[in-house]
């Protein structure tokens, strides 16, 4: 397993997060999901995000990515989706026949942290300690 370090911990941070459009309009493209993607990872920098991969559907998109003990995702998700949703109507205007108001993604997202290992094994071997 490979661990990403700081100055004073050892860590591996990855979360698959899932965000859908709103009203699921069926508005994403591999042009939008391309600039999509761009946008993520320029914001993400300051927020100290990386992206491991990428991909969408038609009203979502699916997103592995890595973050670091200090990462503040919520603030990282709101200006995101803000910056992105703001910029990629105003790109492409043609998105505003299908969303009318300056909303392009849904409030809620939904973001699950990812490991090396399963729940189970984490806790058998949390168990575990201290017996021979």
């Amino acid at each position: 397993m490979n661990f990403d370090t700081n100055n004073h911990s050892v860590f591996s941070l990855n979360y698959h997060l899932t965000m859908v459009v709103k009203y699921r309009r069926k508005v994403i493209n591999d042009t939008i999901s391309n600039r999509l993607k761009e946008m993520f990872e320029y914001i993400g920098k300051t927020y100290h995000i990386t992206l491991i991969e990428w991909n969408h559907d038609i009203d979502h998109v699916h997103v592995l990515f890595k973050g670091c003990p200090n990462t503040e995702i919520s603030k990282f998700m709101n200006a995101y989706k803000s910056a992105s949703s703001r910029l990629i109507k105003i790109e492409y205007p043609e998105i505003k026949e299908k969303l009318w108001k300056d909303t392009f993604w849904s409030k809620s997202y939904c973001l699950i942290s990812t490991g090396g290992v399963t729940i189970d094994v984490i806790k058998r071997y949390i168990e575990t300690q201290g017996e021979k």
